[in-house]
């Protein structure tokens, strides 16, 4: 066991007694001797805990108990030293379980700053920390299991993690008298002679959103209908438009003139997120939802790409403030912030999802779920979760395309409501 300062270290101490008392052998490194818990440290002790200057070399499980929640701005280097040693046993085949959450990590944010502790497995207590949940500290966490300790916990959470039911409760249901129109219809804004692709791409994940219809408007109408003979072509009523995949360079006017419309929401992704302006859109009175990865954030909001990846859920809020829009930022983490400053993360998805084409379907389908009714926090949410859902569902383990995830979004609508 790793052991700092503070009721982190205690924790660790106390689990540490009750191991040796199973009869394992315990070594336990002290951070601060001058300043460990005393009852902690007197548990393990009389269980036959040993205190060694350095942890062996052959260990089946590492505790990691360096800092807890209230560790910031990184490790300092008594303890970067020990989660160096942590990380050379968990090298040579033992398991790294963290208390609370891995040292390092930032509790609030999931920012990491410098050495870090990585976990296989974090026991975290009371409720999940929002640094468990977003990368990169979620990078670090392993499986993470919670243990109620009866803690009275606020109404309102620092943010939101849908699961399943939550999912199913949003999702858009047709009922008796409901026509096409009545169930929405999403307008796609998307593709160009250089990238037809993100059209149809666009168009099948707005087909599988639960809107009514999709109509499209753009120069790759020949490649969609090809593909969805079912789509509407050209202007027409809409209850929500998405804007912007695979337009390329040449027709930002066409997204400018529909975000000053100001009528019915709409979603702004890939090239039509550039050249935005701040103050055009808290103008805007109809809701506007902005889709970027790290890249496209880092320029909407004048700063380089690493910094938007380590500080996901600050720059996240800084963006749907400053541009007064929802936002979904995509990424390792996909995180949702509106203007009024909630957050939700979601909690599916899966690396091979890192393909292209895959945020095309992610625009058409939040868009759909925006005409068909929800609110952008939620339309947002919700296609994040199916849309990862649906990754995990194609993928099974191997590489996909995203012509893939657009395919497995039925299975994923079916498992949210019969998990």
């Amino acid at each position: 066991v790793v052991v700092g300062n503070g009721d982190n270290g205690g924790d660790a101490l106390y689990a540490a007694a009750r191991l040796a008392r199973r009869g394992a052998g315990v070594y336990a490194v002290l951070m601060d001797p001058g300043r460990v818990h005393g009852g902690g440290l007197a548990a393990l002790l009389a269980a036959g805990g040993r205190l060694v200057e350095r942890l062996p070399a052959r260990l089946d499980l590492v505790l990691d108990g360096l800092l807890g929640i209230g560790g910031r701005g990184g490790l300092r280097p008594p303890a970067a030293a020990l989660a160096a040693q942590a990380a050379e046993a968990r090298a040579a085949g033992a398991t790294v379980v963290a208390v609370d959450l891995p040292s390092g990590v930032d509790a609030d944010t999931g920012e990491v700053a410098g050495a870090v502790v990585t976990a296989d497995v974090t026991v975290t207590f009371g409720a999940y920390k929002p640094g468990l949940l977003i990368a990169p500290g979620a990078t670090h966490t392993g499986a993470v299991r919670l243990v109620d300790i009866g803690l009275a916990l606020p109404a309102e959470p620092a943010l939101g993690v849908l699961q399943d039911p939550d999912v199913a409760a949003l999702l858009p249901v047709p009922g008796a008298e409901s026509d096409k129109y009545r169930r929405g219809v999403v307008g796609v804004l998307a593709g160009s002679g250089q990238y037809p692709g993100a059209a149809v791409l666009a168009v099948a994940g707005a087909l599988r959103g639960g809107a009514g219809a999709v109509r499209y408007v753009g120069p790759a109408d020949r490649e969609v209908l090809a593909r969805f003979p079912e789509t509407l072509i050209g202007t027409g009523r809409v209850q929500a438009w998405v804007a912007g995949p695979g337009l390329g360079d040449g027709r930002p006017a066409e997204v400018e003139r529909l975000l000053a419309r100001d009528d019915v929401p709409v979603l702004v992704d890939a090239d039509g997120l550039r050249g935005l302006s701040p103050e055009a859109l808290r103008r805007r009175t109809a809701p506007t939802l902005l889709t970027p990865h790290a890249g496209e954030a880092a320029a909407l909001l004048g700063v380089d790409r690493a910094t938007v990846e380590a500080e996901r859920l600050g720059r996240a809020r800084e963006l749907a403030e400053r541009y007064g829009a929802t936002v979904l930022l995509k990424g390792s983490t996909t995180v949702v912030c509106d203007p009024a400053g909630r957050v939700r993360v979601n909690p599916t998805g899966t690396p091979w999802l890192a393909t292209a084409g895959s945020g095309d379907v992610l625009s058409g389908l939040a868009g759909s779920l925006l005409a068909a009714g929800l609110a952008p926090l939620d339309a947002a949410s919700v296609a994040a979760y199916l849309h990862g859902l649906a990754a995990r569902h194609a993928a099974a383990g191997a590489p996909l395309t995203a012509r893939q995830v657009a395919e497995a979004l039925p299975t994923a609508w079916r498992t949210v409501h019969h998990p």
